[in-house]
């Protein structure tokens, strides 16, 4: 399983009602069946990916987190979850916005294009970057709308949505030190996690959000 699901699983809690948008193959469902029993299920775009994940026992389905997340009833899930999703949606704050309808929070994780790293083969080489995770040609990405933590900051500040939890990670699954310090966390960190509630509503405490590494 890619790292980042191991990040997420650690925050969910054990039992809840989890909707994985953009779920692929249905690893992290799986996860969370087997070491949480959560009430697991999966939205793929990708109908090769949701036939592997039916043919596995999965409840995945297949749609589009631009045009189908309005189907849902409100507060339907305890976490809605959107894994390096979030920069190949059309619509991001749209498809926010549902996910906080929907479930009581979201966890979004996105790679960093704010990485120094990015940032240096831009201003050296004067082309678009090309990383692990950023790692196709611009004309055949996916990824419509590159974010940086710090984008992602300003966003949720916008909309009014809590961040109960947030972490910047390597692609090793190493948490950046910098957990009380964005603006270095959106230089160093290659991708950011995100644990977010809705501020207008009240709910109870968060869970605690545990460590997959320890």
């Amino acid at each position: 399983m890619r790292v980042d699901l191991e990040l997420i699983a650690g925050m969910i809690s054990p039992g809840s009602r989890v909707l994985d948008i953009g779920c692929g193959d249905g690893a992290l469902i799986e996860h969370l069946f087997r070491t949480l029993n959560c009430d697991a299920r999966g939205v793929e775009i990708d109908m090769a990916e949701v036939t592997r994940a039916v043919a596995h026992g999965l409840p995945v389905m297949q749609g589009d987190a631009d045009t189908d997340l309005s189907h849902y009833p409100d507060d339907a899930f305890d976490y809605v979850v959107l894994s390096r999703t979030l920069q190949a949606v059309e619509r991001p704050r749209e498809v926010l916005r549902q996910m906080l309808r929907i479930g009581t929070r979201a966890i979004v994780s996105f790679p960093n294009f704010g990485h120094w790293s990015l940032r240096w083969q831009l201003l050296s080489t004067g082309r678009m970057p090309m990383t692990k995770t950023w790692n196709r040609m611009w004309y055949e990405t996916p990824n419509i709308h590159p974010c940086t933590i710090r984008d992602f900051f300003d966003l949720c500040d916008s909309e009014g949505y809590r961040v109960e939890h947030w972490l910047a990670a390597d692609e090793a699954g190493r948490r950046a030190p910098w957990r009380r310090a964005p603006l270095l966390a959106n230089l160093f960190g290659e991708q950011g996690l995100f644990l977010l509630r809705h501020d207008r509503r009240t709910h109870a405490k968060p869970p605690e959000v545990t460590d997959p590494a320890r």
